[in-house]
């Protein structure tokens, strides 16, 4: 049952298709505190003032340097994490759920809809439970019991290509790539329409690494998932994502198509992620954009753009003013939004 605070009645779907999840104005800051009392002085920004939209079945890539903001962001968006600030709202069976403003029993009852699948295969199951106990893990959280368990972990294995004979065999059993299996029929089991996947694939190998993302494209394709992929490795997002968000401390930076952002990057640190691609052709002759200085410090206010002072391209209104992050595609052409000031006036190579 959800509480009247936490549920609104949907607006119109003004897209082609309707979001599954909109983030709006989301803020988590940690506080910094200092002597035996405990005081705050101050607080680390980790994700500061981001929004952003994601449609029912797409793939929306969230990418940046490690310490951007995008782990912060995942956890706050499920409540792992509180959020500082902000509204989630997650769009299930026709309801409109305020996650932020769900008590503990309700969100309890939202999570069966949204899972996550973590980075580390190896730190994210427990040695000491076999495989039946930790896919059942959530199962068991909402009441299901112990044969109808067993079922729905027979039957999640299948589904993500493991023998259920091996259920009651214990992580230490399994390969990488089989444990990130389990993971991810543990993040199935309660037949989700929202996954977020904390880059799944970083802690494995590359040949490895192929078969989990077709796994996951396969699923999405069966099932009828939305995923919020977040990964640091831009090779993994063109191949995977229809939509890319742009991460740098704290903030949204770019949000576009894949291919429009991939083709034509509308902000310098867009361009310099991907310039920082390695070519698989050793004589060509390295010509993208390049970056200098250190990465701003989170727990201090920046009165501009907080890549200003890396950008080889900022001005004065740069260092002084923060940029929106705006829609600056051309008339007609898909939404294309970027949070740079110079965005017509400079020419980016990659």
């Amino acid at each position: 049952m959800q509480t009247t605070a936490a549920v609104e009645q949907p607006e119109p779907a003004t897209d082609a298709e309707a979001p599954v999840l909109e983030v709006r104005n989301l803020k988590k800051h940690f506080p910094i505190e200092r002597g035996f009392l405990k005081r705050v002085v101050g607080h680390v920004k980790a994700v500061d003032d981001i929004s952003f939209r994601l449609r029912a079945g797409e793939t929306l890539g969230l990418v940046g340097e490690s310490g951007c903001g995008k782990t912060t962001a995942a956890r706050a968006i499920l409540r792992a994490l509180e959020p500082t600030a902000g509204r989630i709202l997650f769009h299930h069976d026709g309801e409109t759920i305020d996650v932020c403003a769900l008590g503990k029993a309700e969100l309890k009852a939202a999570r069966r809809h949204m899972q996550m699948i973590f980075q580390d295969p190896y730190s994210s199951l427990n040695p000491r439970m076999p495989i039946i106990d930790l896919v059942a893990e959530p199962l068991r959280a909402h009441g299901w019991r112990r044969k109808a368990c067993e079922r729905r972990v027979a039957e999640v294995l299948e589904l993500v290509g493991l023998d259920p004979q091996y259920m009651r065999r214990y992580p230490h059993a399994f390969s990488g790539g089989q444990r990130q299996r389990i993971g991810i029929a543990r993040a199935l089991a309660l037949s989700p329409s929202l996954v977020i996947a904390d880059e799944p694939v970083s802690a494995l190998d590359v040949s490895i690494q192929a078969q989990i993302l077709n796994l996951l494209e396969e699923m999405q394709q069966r099932l009828g998932l939305t995923y919020l992929f977040i990964t640091h490795d831009l090779s993994v997002v063109r191949y995977t994502c229809d939509r890319v968000a742009v991460m740098y401390v704290g903030k949204l930076v770019e949000v576009a198509r894949t291919e429009d952002l991939f083709e034509h990057p509308l902000h310098p640190y867009t361009a310099a992620l991907l310039a920082a691609v390695p070519d698989l052709d050793p004589h060509r002759e390295w010509l993208g954009e390049t970056v200098s200085g250190e990465v701003a410090d989170p727990s201090k206010d920046h009165p501009g753009c907080r890549f200003a002072p890396r950008c080889p391209h900022a001005t004065d209104l740069c260092r002084t003013v923060p940029p929106p992050l705006e829609d600056k595609a051309a008339p007609g052409a898909p939404e294309h939004h970027a949070a740079c000031h110079r965005v017509g006036e400079i020419e980016l190579r990659v």
